[in-house]
């Protein structure tokens, strides 16, 4: 992990997410059968393993998994961050009540501010993977608890190619009509292409300071779920050296 890993530009990403952000959920939902709401609810299961009191979920997106997280950990305090308002303003219309426009790498918290911290395919779009997860490991507690959910590509030789053309020519079409952004879903076949996953994630959260289980797909590989454990902070490097960003609350 001494090369900089994969750069996504953060004004596409935003400018993307920002056009379709009054669809997203209906794209979400219809695209994925409905699943969006199991793979949700199964890393809020997993995230309330361990009675965390402080949770943050960023790249909250429209608050989703914000809300799944605070049904299964009822006596958490929930915070919600994102770096594009329109995707909060969607969060704060669910009534999602403690939203945080940040960007993730440069967190506006304190160090060990969170026993949890939660990213459900909002990782892969960052600027900088290692940097995020490095930033994430800071506002987290020792002992504290990451878990990363996003797509990834199935191991099955017979599978994968189907997934693929589906990826790459069915969905920009159904989900361009949808949003009237077929570029924003031409990106997220292209990102998932590139995203690593598997052991490759492991070894990049382990990389940061973590424990990492073994990794966990669901739905035949199409998504993988990654939960770490926040080791000592001795030799970890620090992924903003010049203080933490500027929080910006939305109300």
């Amino acid at each position: 992990m001494n090369a900089p890993l994969q750069q996504q530009d953060p004004r596409f990403v935003k400018s993307t997410f920002s056009a379709i952000a009054s669809r997203y959920d209906l794209a979400n939902h219809l695209l994925s059968g409905g699943l969006d709401f199991l793979w949700r609810f199964r890393v809020a299961r997993l995230g309330a393993r361990h009675g965390p009191k402080r949770i943050l979920d960023l790249a909250t997106g429209s608050g989703d998994l914000a809300i799944a997280l605070k049904k299964a950990c009822p006596d958490a305090s929930v915070t919600a961050a994102d770096f594009c308002l329109p995707m909060l303003a969607q969060a704060r219309r669910k009534g999602v009540p403690a939203l945080v426009q940040a960007d993730a790498l440069a967190l506006p918290f304190a160090d060990g501010s969170f026993d949890l911290v939660t990213v459900a395919f909002g990782l892969r779009n960052m600027a900088d993977w290692q940097a995020a997860v490095l930033e994430m490991r800071r506002v987290l507690a020792d002992g504290g608890q990451l878990i990363v959910l996003d797509f990834s590509l199935p191991e099955n030789p017979v599978f994968l190619p189907i997934y693929r053309y589906y990826l790459h020519h069915v969905l920009p079409g159904i989900a361009g009509a949808l949003t009237r952004s077929r570029e924003a879903y031409r990106y997220l076949g292209e990102s998932i292409e590139s995203f690593p996953s598997g052991l490759n994630m492991n070894a990049l959260i382990r990389s940061c300071g973590f424990q990492c289980e073994p990794p966990r797909a669901m739905t035949f590989g199409i998504v993988s779920v990654y939960c770490g454990m926040a080791t000592g902070r001795g030799s970890i490097p620090k992924a903003d050296p010049d203080g933490a960003g500027r929080q910006n609350e939305v109300r």
